[in-house]
């Protein structure tokens, strides 16, 4: 069997700032979806706390931060020394290692320190870990414990154990959220806290850093730890039933199989190795978030700590999720390779709705109420038409959802912006900040709820919010041709420029930003004057200047200088809303200009190395676009349960469905200079649709697509085209 895991390294995406990013993200060691994840810091003076350049680190942590824009929560720092501490502070601990040599896996992490002769390997579980300190020489070992939140460490029930307490504010400070951390240790310790310039032998510390000593005979140490966001006891049970009596050697190999398993769910084959070993990279990324909140009682059952009623409740529960990045491309590919794991997690998110009376929008633990729109409602939709959510599941998130699209909420964390304005004008006037992204997002919003409204029967629901997915269309500009901001009296910004940043739209200009109809590019077509309108100012937007202007931001922000360094117009793959454009030539009937876009920013922008990505990486959601893209099709309208074609770029993919179905991707004249499709036949069978829907992947089989220098050209009918609310006449239909 093939160990896909070796082809990853974690390092991939992390070389950032918050001046540009290369993904801003971090390497994480764990298992799919863990609670926890472990990370070598090089700097605490920053979220951005990984520097794959920087050849000295502080220690490891053990973190929850899902980006560095969100920041993290409940984290510690493990610093394993020999001899006493140089100091109090990370600096003062800090070591070279050499790059080289360290092992960045997603199973594990292990680096060897310098100046303490120190090999330290880590393997997280889901809740639990174990640590390996080596040494080289014989001294007497230790363990320095910090946390930028407020921390309590005492004695445990002897002493080889010790217990952890983090206390993190949540819900703006209206609550706190504990973490416990119990350690066991392969020898007994002492404890030690810096008081009165002094390093003083205590039971019980309660301001950090902590100094723990280990009366090891050998030059070796082994340390179990187990968390938990409920009790301690709790965490001493997590501890016991994911580490038990298993050497770290154990833990590796299953968290290994579980990693394959994972990466496996699709084959990729390629005469050129980098490209299916980079293929496994960003598939990793994927399987990060949304991470678990949810734990085990004794008696097998899921609870988790309820933070809005500060409670132990049952079912399970994520977090470290924005649905505004990942309903594009994270959850359509969960549909399609864990619909089990997907079905979890909208659980999930249902315990979220009951404890907190609003659907989420950004969870980091809690709600964090960022970005426009409520897009987990593209999410749901998606999940039902696919048949992952039960009748009695869609039937609550229908209710969910007609609520927020309704009701403003008392907090304006939850909820949409702008509800009033929307069913006063039917747009969001210029009183609030993105309008024009916050319109598009509440239309395609109301276009799921249609879709879970026809499928629960509900014809005269889903007609009121038919209508209601139209109105993106109030803000559109014959002038101009672009959806631009209107104040409450119908009259536009008077200033526009679009490529102007900011003001109506979201950390972008009108060109990234006045596309967002996802459900209705046929619509919008007629607006603009027919295919060739729309054809040309997509042209326009692919070969326009890589230019901006500040706007109101004031300065040049980092998705600013990806859009110039890009160099790709003004198609800013960088960033999330402009992740379905290079597909909307093939609603023009182009699908040789997709392809040929499609194929460029793969090559161009994406790589292995620790500049991996061109921008944001965002939770799986860059990642998620690469992979579809690789694959060949991709979800321009998650809730429709189709896939717009694009261009595969493997010679083979083979992707595992559920019963033991495969669906195989074939490619002929796979080569570099070769940007076109040419012919693609479905099961033996020429193949004519521009998309291809979740049911015929389901179904598995074999699509062979071959590729061609130059494009033919032809011409396709409506029904050949991708979705569009516009031509779905039937307010009945399914498709």
């Amino acid at each position: 069997m093939v160990n896909r895991m070796s082809f990853v390294d974690t390092r991939h995406g992390t070389l950032n700032s918050y001046q540009f990013s290369n993904g801003n993200t971090l390497p994480y060691a764990g298992v799919p979806f863990g609670m926890n994840y472990i990370v070598p810091q090089t700097d605490d003076q920053s979220t951005i706390f990984f520097n794959p350049t920087f050849p000295v680190f502080q220690g490891f942590r053990l973190t929850h931060q899902p980006s560095p824009w969100m920041g993290d929560f409940c984290s510690i720092m493990m610093t394993p020394i020999t001899g006493q501490p140089n100091g109090v502070s990370l600096d003062a601990l800090r070591s070279s290692y050499h790059r080289e040599t360290a092992v960045f896996k997603p199973n594990r992490v292990s680096l060897t320190s310098q100046q303490y002769q120190l090999n330290t390997t880590i393997v997280p579980t889901k809740r639990a870990g174990q640590i390996v300190i080596k040494q080289k020489n014989n001294q007497s070992l230790g363990l320095v414990l910090s946390s930028d939140q407020a921390m309590t460490v005492e004695r445990g029930l002897s002493p080889h154990h010790l217990l952890v307490t983090i206390k993190q504010p949540v819900r703006d400070g209206a609550s706190t959220l504990t973490f416990y951390i119990q350690y066991v240790f392969d020898a007994p310790v002492s404890l030690l806290s810096y008081q009165e310039d002094t390093w003083q032998s205590v039971d019980t510390a309660t301001t950090g850093p902590v100094w723990v000593q280990i009366a090891n005979e050998q030059n070796e140490a082994t340390i179990s730890f187990g968390t938990s966001f409920i009790s301690a006891q709790q965490a001493s049970y997590n501890l016991d039933q994911e580490v038990g009596h298993l050497t770290l050697n154990d833990l590796a190999a299953r968290s290994q199989a579980e990693w394959n398993e994972f990466l496996g769910k699709i084959e990729v084959s390629d005469r050129d190795e980098q490209k299916v070993q980079a293929f496994n990279h960003y598939l990793y990324r994927l399987f990060l978030f949304p991470m678990t909140f949810y734990e085990e009682s004794k008696e097998g059952e899921p609870i988790h700590w309820d933070m809005y009623n500060e409670r132990v409740s049952a079912g399970v529960y994520f977090t470290n999720n924005g649905f505004w990045d990942t309903f594009r491309t994270v959850y359509p590919l969960f549909s399609l390779i864990i619909p089990e794991r997907h079905q979890e997690m909208m659980s999930g998110y249902l315990h979220v709705y009951r404890e907190v009376g609003h659907l989420p929008k950004w969870l980091s633990p809690d709600e964090r109420g960022i970005m426009p729109g409520t897009l987990i409602n593209g999410v749901i939709a998606d999940a039902a038409v696919k048949g992952i959510l039960t009748e009695d599941m869609m039937t609550e998130y229908l209710q969910a959802m007609i609520q927020d699209a309704n009701i403003p909420a008392k907090d304006a964390k939850f909820g949409r912006a702008g509800v009033e304005d929307m069913l006063n004008h039917g747009y969001v006037t210029t009183a609030h900040r993105e309008n024009v992204n916050q319109t598009v997002d509440n239309t395609y919003s109301d276009f799921a709820i249609m879709k879970v409204a026809q499928l629960l029967g509900k014809s005269k629901i889903a007609k009121t919010y038919r209508q209601r997915a139209f109105q993106y269309q109030h803000l559109f500009d014959p002038k101009t041709g672009f959806l631009r901001g209107k104040d409450e009296m119908g009259s536009w910004r008077e200033q526009f420029i679009p490529e102007d940043w900011g003001f109506d739209y979201t950390e972008g200009s009108a060109w990234q930003n006045a596309f967002g109809f996802y459900h209705d590019v046929a619509g919008y077509m007629e607006l603009i004057g027919g295919r060739e309108a729309f054809l040309a100012q997509l042209i326009t937007l692919a070969n326009e200047e890589p230019i901006f202007g500040i706007g109101n931001y004031g300065m040049e922000i980092h998705e600013m200088s990806e859009l110039s360094v890009a160099n790709m117009g003004q198609v800013g793959i960088s960033n999330q809303p402009s992740f379905h454009l290079p597909y909307l030539y093939t609603y023009a009937g182009r699908p040789d200009y997709t392809q040929h876009v499609v194929k460029q920013l793969c090559t161009h922008l994406f790589s292995t190395d620790v500049d991996g990505f061109p921008g944001d990486e965002d939770n799986g959601s860059m990642s998620g676009w690469y992979v579809f893209s690789q694959l060949g099709f991709y979800p321009v309208t998650p809730g429709t349960g189709e896939y717009v074609l694009g261009i595969p770029q493997f010679d083979e993919v083979t992707i595992h469905l559920l019963n033991n179905k495969t669906f195989t991707v074939e490619t002929i004249n796979n080569y570099p200079q070769y940007s076109f499709v040419d012919q693609v036949t479905l099961n033996q069978t020429d193949y004519q649709r521009l998309f291809i829907t979740h049911e015929q992947l389901m179904q598995g089989g074999q699509m062979t697509v071959r590729l061609s220098l130059l494009p033919r050209t032809r011409t396709y009918s409506n029904d050949q085209l991708p979705y569009s609310l516009t031509t779905d006449t039937d307010i009945e239909t399914k498709r």
